[in-house]
């Protein structure tokens, strides 16, 4: 767990929003035994989970997958398995239900955002820390989604992002769309 928090003690906030979640999750990983989802849908009902927002790196549009049990637009990613490294998870989701390898190129293979969210949909609610990476592929990358998981994937240009009812995104969404966007911004500076 030393290792995870390490990893949340590294993130830069983007804003206070962050920064308060960042310290929540320090919080928690200090004062808790457990930080791994060990039965669906919320057991324990905090748990960590690692997000794969694949992004195109020539105009950062980004692929993502309609939910079945969320009812929303997400990336793809998942529950860390008990001992495993959310970088690992990273790759092993991002194999798992896109079919390709994770190319960290664009931020690294660190994750670049954290949020801590209560989720909704079919299943009862829970607790999910979530370390969003950035995995880059280009549009005319095929992908193979599960049918039992997603239905549907699509690329969004960050236009029709922020253009589109926020609620068809995880809630947060927006502003990982604005730190990604610094972030290159900043690199080609």
């Amino acid at each position: 767990m030393r290792r995870v928090h390490d990893l949340v003690s590294a993130l830069r906030p983007l804003d206070n929003l962050e920064g308060e979640h960042r310290a929540d999750t320090q919080s928690w990983i200090a004062n808790t035994d457990d930080i791994f989802r060990r039965a669906k849908p919320a057991t324990p009902p905090r748990h960590l989970v690692s997000y794969t927002v694949v992004v195109d790196p020539t105009d950062l549009s980004v692929f993502l997958v309609d939910h079945i049990n969320a009812g929303l637009w997400l990336p793809t990613g998942g529950h860390v398995e008990p001992g495993e490294h959310p970088t690992e998870t990273a790759r092993r989701e991002t194999r798992e239900e896109l079919g390709i390898d994770a190319d960290f190129d664009i931020a690294g293979s660190e994750p670049l955002f954290l949020t801590v969210t209560t989720t909704v949909g079919v299943d009862n609610g829970h607790v999910d820390v979530s370390l969003w990476y950035v995995v880059a592929a280009h549009r005319d990358t095929e992908f193979t989604l599960d049918p039992d998981e997603f239905r549907d994937g699509r690329w969004w240009t960050v236009d029709e992002i922020l253009d589109t009812d926020p609620r068809r995104f995880d809630p947060h969404f927006p502003r990982f769309i604005h730190k990604l966007r610094s972030l290159v911004s900043a690199e080609s500076a």
